[in-house]
């Protein structure tokens, strides 16, 4: 049996920008199983209506519980704006957002002074930042700013260049404009794009300023939330990684490999069956038929008995923990 601080993370978001938070989790607690929900069908959240944000947070949310999570990391700045008072009434599991940890990392960036934020329209008309900032400082100011392009550039993998950053500039000169001496990117899609936005941000306001990535503020949080809780893995090896979407189109690959830092395989428009990969680099058959002609739950079992998600990648690591070689094999569900 596999014990409670030995389950898997949950994380959640409306598409694939939520990989870059599974990317800086993986880095900062290696050893920790992830389960990530992509809602690849309904992507855009940041669009939708607070009462529908709330409703499929809700069904992403115990998809993860069905697969046995010890906590939920919401890698969505929408939802984590919208929706995780309610989640936290819910769920009868710990929950953890995006919003908090990028604006305790933006108040000690900033000085006292104002900061600026890059968000989806949703997160940006909840007022999220402003009122986490306030509940840590009350002298700090927050100036805000939609940025719908960004998430469109980030997707298409169109990140350099004179387009990223003439979008860029347009979206930063109000905040820079209204005194903002710090930038959050607001939106987990955004630090694919954070050099583009980093030299436009110093280039207007007269030289470099603080760029605070809310992914890697919240591996931070998760991993002393988890130490403080007793609820840190026991396990020293590298943990594994299911990746569970409700779409797959066909630019999935590309772009989720773009978020992860590591090859996701299975973007060509078919769910492929989860894979199983283990430390030799071997890769074992996640079906198993028996004799009657009935297929059987690809659970694979470890020699010490615990049972791991659909999708386990033990290879060699790679300086990050994770395989160099082997790509991540993902699974499509219906909610």
């Amino acid at each position: 049996m596999t014990s409670h601080r030995d389950a898997p993370l949950g994380v959640f978001d409306s598409g694939l920008g939520g990989l870059t938070v599974v990317r800086a989790l993986r880095r900062r607690c290696p050893a920790e199983d992830i389960v990530y929900l992509g809602d690849t069908a309904r992507v855009p959240y940041g669009t939708r209506s607070p009462e529908t944000v709330v409703r499929y947070a809700l069904g992403c949310a115990r998809v993860l519980i069905g697969r046995g999570v010890k906590a939920i990391v919401v890698a969505c700045n929408t939802v984590s704006a919208v929706a995780i008072d309610m989640l936290r009434v819910e769920l009868d599991l710990p929950v953890l957002g995006v919003i908090l940890p990028g604006a305790r990392a933006a108040v000690a960036a900033s000085r006292g002074a104002t900061i600026g934020v890059l968000g989806t329209a949703g997160t940006i008309a909840s007022g999220a930042y402003p009122r986490a900032v306030a509940s840590l400082s009350t002298r700090t100011e927050v100036a805000g700013q939609a940025a719908p392009l960004l998430v469109s550039l980030a997707e298409e993998g169109w990140v350099e260049g004179e387009v990223p950053r003439l979008v860029a500039r347009r979206y930063l000169e109000p905040l820079i404009g209204a005194g903002a001496r710090s930038v959050v990117l607001g939106c987990t899609h955004f630090p694919l794009l954070r050099a583009a936005i980093e030299a436009e941000a110093a280039a207007l306001a007269g030289g470099p300023l603080p760029i605070v990535d809310s992914a890697s503020a919240t591996a931070e949080d998760v991993a002393s939330f988890l130490a403080e809780r007793g609820l840190a893995t026991s396990r020293t090896a590298p943990g594994s990684l299911a990746l569970l979407v409700t779409d797959l189109p066909k630019s999935f690959a590309a772009v989720a490999t773009r978020f992860l830092g590591e090859p996701v395989v299975g973007g060509d428009g078919a769910s492929r069956s989860p894979t199983h990969v283990d430390a030799d680099g071997a890769s074992r058959s996640p079906t198993h038929v028996d004799a009657d002609g009935a297929s059987r739950s690809p659970t694979h079992v470890d020699a010490d008995g615990a049972s791991r998600s659909p999708t386990h990648v033990d290879a060699e690591n790679d300086g990050a923990g994770r395989s160099s070689t082997q790509g991540v094999d993902v699974e499509q569900i219906d909610l």
